[in-house]
């Protein structure tokens, strides 16, 4: 039998690989970005399908987001870091998915997330190519377009990474890695 700590290590191991993900994001256009967001779509839909049913709302300690938290959670970040990023309404503005428990079945949560990338995807769809480097404000700090696109993906790659662990915990192999 696996103990916690061994659990763990391999988890930190995935969460640091997967960190690497980003690479591609730095010197691309809006079109290679949006294909990087695909790949990084399906990857989490597969996480999202891996989890059982009972999982879904799994906390590995009280402490912490449950794996629908988790998940929600990315879903308003790529809602708000796209909406800033393009200049598009956020069309959650002033909701905390996380909070929203009809949002936490396994049907309604796939959703959440899916259409917030979808929005991601969209967004950088409808970006020229010259515009990525205009500056906009996101948490009180400067920077250009693309890195807020950027920062959106290293967010995701991040949490998406943190429930590796839940996966585990609940004897559930992760999804293999897309870096490709």
């Amino acid at each position: 039998m696996k103990t916690k700590n061994s659990v763990l290590r391999k988890a930190i191991l995935v969460v640091l690989v997967m960190g690497m993900s980003v690479g591609p994001l730095l010197a691309a256009g809006p079109g290679e970005k949006a294909a990087e967001w695909k790949r990084a779509k399906e990857y989490t839909k597969e996480y999202l399908d891996a989890m059982p049913e009972s999982g879904i709302n799994y906390k590995p300690t009280p402490e912490v987001r449950s794996f629908a938290e988790q998940m929600l959670h990315i879903a308003n970040a790529n809602y708000l870091f796209a909406a800033t990023a393009s200049g598009k309404t956020n069309p959650n503005q002033g909701k905390d998915l996380e909070k929203m428990d009809d949002l936490k079945s396994r049907e309604a949560l796939t959703k959440a997330v899916m259409d917030s990338y979808d929005f991601v995807i969209n967004s950088l769809q409808d970006v020229e190519e010259g515009k990525m480097k205009e500056k906009v404000s996101i948490f009180k700090m400067e920077m250009d377009r693309g890195t807020a696109y950027e920062k959106a993906f290293e967010h995701q790659t991040h949490h998406r990474g943190q429930t590796t662990v839940y996966l585990r915990l609940k004897g559930v192999k992760p999804p293999q890695e897309k870096l490709f």
